[in-house]
């Protein structure tokens, strides 16, 4: 028997609607509650669709037939349809067939935590890891507990270190595992040469990234060990009474601070650097200080530079530094060009963040800002150079700070 292209065509069509079909009752029946009664309902309607073929041929009865055989298709497979009809509504509310994503879950931990069942705590915890081997999240519960609560640094240094043999975390999660470690070095131990140690380890871990240059902050500010000593036994200061109501006085002048000079801060700080080049506080304390104290421009906006030119540092502190030098060019009765240009730059290295637009927005307004300083240096008739006696200090204090502001 020789088969045509037409007839194998259409066998090839039919073959692959009954494949299609077929892969749509196996998936329905996988989605099913019920599967049992899904294959009855299949099994009956198959029965009455071959009724229902063959009264098609009885005349009018047949049509009787066939009309009773729908009705009683449609009572089946009602339920069905509409489900199938609601199902995209349905959907928004309870996910559809989609299946949820596994997580681990810690609630029971953190009750147990609160209610001072520590151990407990530790078993949940362990319990999720177990299906969860690599969670962030429940690692640094464990080690939170054990430091915190169980009063074992051992055993949360050990937590850590697994964690930093473990793949596929984030380099912002190892800094904090370690950052969280140092904490508790400082906090339990009293120890800052131990803390060091593990800002120094993030560094090398995660070379040119945001994370050593935060960890370089940590460092530049960690205190001696005296310091802590100082800080945790400190003596008692005994307050003596004084005159109440001092204020209503006439003779009396308001209470001032101690005025710092300049020279020993720049010293103090230019010192400070040589040892920590990486600190950004101390590098932008001592542009304020070149600025506001020495009138030097040149001297602060190159701190301000060398600040704003570490790479990987967090792009707010660089629109800060930026906003802070148009301030100092502001201040010390720079030219509008020149202003502008400090501030496009925040336009250009951020272009499309709120930093942008508040830049564009002082750019559009610099004239008005800039005019009361400029009606401020009008000389008036009778007037003299304030601060003339600076004007052979300023020299020395550029020349103290030029390690400063070179060192990094």
């Amino acid at each position: 028997m020789k088969i045509t292209p037409t007839a194998l065509a259409g066998l090839v069509v039919l073959l692959g609607a009954a494949g299609m079909i077929g892969w749509a009752m196996w998936g329905s029946l996988k989605r099913s509650e019920d599967p049992t009664r899904l294959m009855v309902k299949w099994i009956v309607s198959g029965l009455l669709f071959v009724f229902l073929l063959k009264s098609a041929s009885a005349g009018v009865v047949g049509v009787l037939v066939a009309l009773i055989l729908g009705i009683i298709l449609g009572i089946i497979w009602a339920p069905n349809l509409g489900e199938l009809l609601a199902k995209p509504l349905t959907s928004l509310f309870d996910g559809g067939d989609q299946e949820p994503e596994l997580v681990p879950l810690y609630s029971i931990a953190e009750a147990k935590r609160k209610q001072g069942k520590f151990l407990e705590a530790l078993a949940e915890i362990r319990k999720q890891l177990h299906n969860f081997p690599n969670d962030f999240a429940g690692w640094m519960m464990l080690a939170d507990i054990q430091a915190e609560n169980l009063n074992d640094l051992p055993g949360a240094a050990n937590t850590v270190e697994r964690i930093l043999t473990q793949e596929g975390h984030q380099p912002k999660n190892i800094a904090y595992a370690l950052s969280r470690l140092a904490d508790w070095h400082l906090k339990f131990c009293q120890d800052p040469d131990a803390a060091r140690q593990i800002f120094e380890r993030i560094v090398q871990l995660l070379p040119d990234t945001e994370e050593a240059q935060l960890a370089y902050q940590r460092i530049s500010h960690l205190a001696t060990s005296e310091e802590l000593a100082e800080r945790r036994e400190r003596t008692p200061i005994a307050v003596t009474h004084y005159e109440e109501n001092i204020g209503l006085r006439k003779d009396f002048k308001g209470l001032q601070l101690p005025v710092e000079d300049p020279a020993k801060l720049a010293g103090d700080y230019v010192r400070h650097l040589e040892e920590h080049p990486q600190d950004n506080e101390a590098r932008e304390k001592l542009a304020l200080v070149y600025a506001d104290h020495y009138h030097r421009l040149d001297l602060a906006g190159d701190q301000l530079e060398q600040l704003i030119a570490v790479p990987h540092q967090q792009p707010k502190q660089v629109v800060h530094w930026l906003n802070l030098l148009a301030d100092l060019q502001i201040r010390l009765g720079v030219d509008v060009a020149s202003v502008r240009q400090t501030l496009q730059r925040v336009v250009d290295g951020f272009p499309k963040s709120a930093a942008a637009e508040n830049a564009r927005n002082r750019i559009a307004y610099l004239k008005l800002e800039l005019k009361p300083k400029q009606e401020s240096q009008v000389v008036k008739l009778g007037s003299y150079e304030q601060n003339i006696g600076l004007s052979d200090k300023k020299p020395n204090a550029g020349d103290e700070g030029q390690s400063a502001y070179r060192s990094r």
